[in-house]
C-alpha cells in the first residue's frame, strides 16, 4: 500500500447524537470495514492549517504528519491494534501534501492493521469538506445518518459536549442537514440515507440494504455490535456513549415531547423546520410559514444561557472523561500557539 495504493473510504455524515456510534460499531463487525472511533481530524485540524505555511516545504509537511499522528494517538478512545504511528509510513502513503492526504493515510493504516479493506469515518461534520474528500478519494460513498432534530437537541442538552441551548443546537443541526441533503441531491447514487428511527426499529433490513450499497457482506454479528470490544472500549471512555453496550433501544425516539418545553420545541421548529419537513418529521407547534423570528436581544440572551449551560455541564462531568478529552486539546492548543 505504498505511495498511493487506494483503500475504499466511507464517510458517515449528519450530526452527532444521532446513533452514529451505534452504526459505527455495527459496521465495524464487518470483515471488510474498519470503523475506529474518530479523532475528528479534519474538524479539528483544518482551522489550524495556516500555522503550517507551505506544505511543499518538507519540514512543514513532516510537522503536519507528526501533529495528526499525535492527535490520533491521544484520542479519548484508543484505536484497535494502533498505539503509535510510524511517521515515515504515514508520509509515504500520502499522494499529495495535504491534510486530507495525511488523514487518509492514518485511516488506511488503521484498516490495514485490522485486516480490513475499507475504512469508515464517522466524523459527522466531514460533510463540510465533501468537495475536498471527493477530489482526493474519488467517487466515495456517504452514509447520511439523520435523526429528529428535536431529539438530537434534547440529547445535546444532556451531553458533556456541544451547545446547551436549543437555538444554537438546532442551528448547527439544520446547517449540517442542509449540506447532507444538497450532497444527496447532487450525487444520489453515492449517498445512502438512514433514519435513526428506522435503524433502531428495523435494524436488520436497514443493515442489509446498507451493506449492499457499500459492497460488503452482511453478517449477523452486526446486530451484536453492542457486545463487541469496540463498543465496550468506547462506552468505558465517556458517559456520552454509555448506551453503546446495551441492546438496541427501539423506543428511543420522540422523547422531546415529554422532556422539552413547548417553548423549546417552538424554537427548534422555527430555526430548523425546513429540515424537519425535508426529512419527514411532522411539526408539533410551528406550522410552515409561521416560524418565529428572534431579535438580537433574544439571541444575546440565548447565548448567555448557552454559555451558562455549557459551564454547568462541564462542572458536573466525570473528571476522567474530561481528562481523556484534554489530552487531545493540549496538543491542539500547542499547535494553535505556534
Amino acid at each position: 500500500m505504498h505511495g498511493g495504493q487506494r483503500m475504499d473510504a466511507i464517510f458517515m455524515v449528519g450530526e452527532q447524537r444521532s446513533g452514529s456510534n451505534l452504526l459505527r460499531v455495527m459496521l465495524d463487525q464487518s470483515e471488510q470495514i474498519a470503523g475506529p472511533h474518530p479523532p475528528h481530524i479534519l474538524q479539528r485540524m483544518m482551522p489550524l492549517m495556516p500555522v503550517y505555511g507551505d506544505l511543499g516545504d518538507e519540514a512543514a509537511f513532516r510537522r503536519l504528519v507528526d501533529d495528526v499522528c499525535r492527535v490520533v494517538e491521544s484520542n479519548p478512545v484508543a484505536w484497535e491494534k494502533i498505539t503509535v504511528f510510524d511517521r515515515d509510513e504515514v508520509a509515504a502513503l500520502c499522494r499529495e501534501r495535504s491534510l486530507i492526504a495525511v488523514y487518509g493515510a492514518v485511516m488506511a493504516i488503521c484498516a490495514r492493521a485490522n485486516g480490513k479493506v475499507k475504512w469508515l469515518c464517522k466524523t459527522m461534520t466531514n460533510i463540510r469538506y465533501a468537495r475536498e474528500l471527493d477530489a482526493y478519494f474519488g467517487a466515495t460513498k456517504y452514509i447520511f445518518l439523520y435523526r429528529d432534530g428535536r431529539d438530537v437537541t434534547l440529547s445535546f442538552c444532556k451531553a458533556v459536549v456541544g451547545d446547551k441551548h436549543p437555538y444554537f443546537i438546532a442551528q448547527k443541526w439544520a446547517e449540517l442537514q442542509r449540506l447532507c441533503l444538497a450532497k444527496r441531491a447532487q450525487t444520489p447514487e453515492r449517498v445512502f440515507s438512514v433514519a435513526y428511527e428506522d435503524l433502531t426499529t428495523n435494524t436488520e433490513v436497514v443493515l442489509r440494504a446498507l451493506c449492499d450499497f457499500l459492497g460488503v457482506t452482511y453478517t449477523p454479528r452486526m446486530l451484536e455490535g453492542h457486545r463487541s470490544k469496540e463498543a465496550s472500549r468506547t462506552a468505558e471512555s465517556s458517559d456520552l456513549w454509555q448506551n453503546l453496550t446495551k441492546p438496541i433501544m427501539c423506543t428511543n425516539n420522540r422523547k422531546f415531547l415529554k422532556e422539552l418545553s413547548e417553548e423549546q420545541v417552538r424554537v427548534i421548529e422555527s430555526v430548523a423546520g425546513d429540515c424537519l419537513d425535508a426529512l419527514g418529521y411532522d411539526r408539533v407547534f410551528v406550522k410552515k410559514g409561521e416560524e418565529l423570528t428572534f431579535s438580537a436581544e433574544q439571541i444575546a440572551q440565548f447565548k448567555r444561557e448557552n454559555e451558562e449551560g455549557i459551564k454547568a455541564r462541564e462542572e458536573d462531568a466525570d473528571p476522567g472523561d474530561l481528562g481523556r478529552r484534554r489530552r487531545q486539546q493540549v496538543i491542539l492548543d500547542e499547535i494553535r500557539a505556534r
